[in-house]
């Protein structure tokens, strides 16, 4: 555990639940988390001619290049699934529907991964739906495999905070998975994009790292919009 904070003393409490044996077993598989941040996602320009519905809908994407990356892994394994994160940074044409979702999961399991095959095994259909949700929610709920604990401010802007489990419907690769999702219709959106993966697979893993410090750091800007005046 390392302490980045200058400023103040840090505490940590924590326990440990183990059992003992003889001899370690070769045949399971050790719990991993990543944590990463697009900050923020290459969406495109919005040129101010632009109706909203284009911006929203437009275009057709037909791989995950461009997408947001939530895991890279390889070897054999379980995904158990991800918290997602989403700081909304529109601010032009706010007043219109601002939705940051339509963005498609896309989970490339083991072929999958060779060449890229098109469509993977796993292609969903929207931010939302990924989720085990629909229609833009914009309140918070919490159930045991998936929710919204942060559904942000005024027409979707501000912070957003989803989790979504893979207990009941695992997902298991045997040579390497590769989960994203699109960040808006297509890739259309700018936003600040973070998640944490998580997943078990025998070692050695796939190595990654961490961003340094000052680019973990919450943004200070584009806070949420405020609604109009009546």
């Amino acid at each position: 555990v390392t302490s980045e904070n200058g400023t103040s003393e840090t505490r940590l409490y924590y326990n440990i639940d183990y059992e003992v044996w003889d001899k370690p077993r070769e045949d399971l598989g050790r719990f991993h988390a990543c944590w990463r941040r697009e900050n923020p996602t290459d969406g495109i320009v919005e040129p101010p001619e632009m109706d909203d519905g284009t911006y929203q809908h437009g275009g057709v994407n037909l791989s995950d290049e461009g997408n947001y990356l939530i895991l890279e892994a390889e070897g054999a394994g379980q995904y158990v699934g991800c918290n997602l994160n989403i700081h909304a940074l529109r601010t032009s044409k706010a007043e219109m529907h601002n939705w940051y979702g339509e963005g498609d999961e896309m989970i490339f399991i083991d072929d999958d991964n060779e060449g890229q095959r098109w469509p993977p095994t796993l292609h969903g259909t929207g931010t939302e739906d990924y989720f085990n949700t629909a229609w833009g929610p914009e309140e918070k709920f919490s159930s045991p495999f998936f929710g919204l604990t942060m559904p942000g401010a005024y027409n979707w802007s501000g912070f957003i905070s989803w989790y979504r489990w893979h207990l009941a419907d695992p997902v298991r690769f045997s040579k390497s998975i590769r989960v994203s999702i699109e960040h808006g219709h297509a890739n259309r959106r700018s936003d600040d994009f973070s998640s944490t993966a998580y997943w078990y697979q025998l070692e050695p893993h796939k190595p990654f790292g961490l961003l340094p410090m000052l680019q973990r750091l919450p943004r200070a800007d584009h806070p949420p919009l405020e609604p109009p005046q009546k």
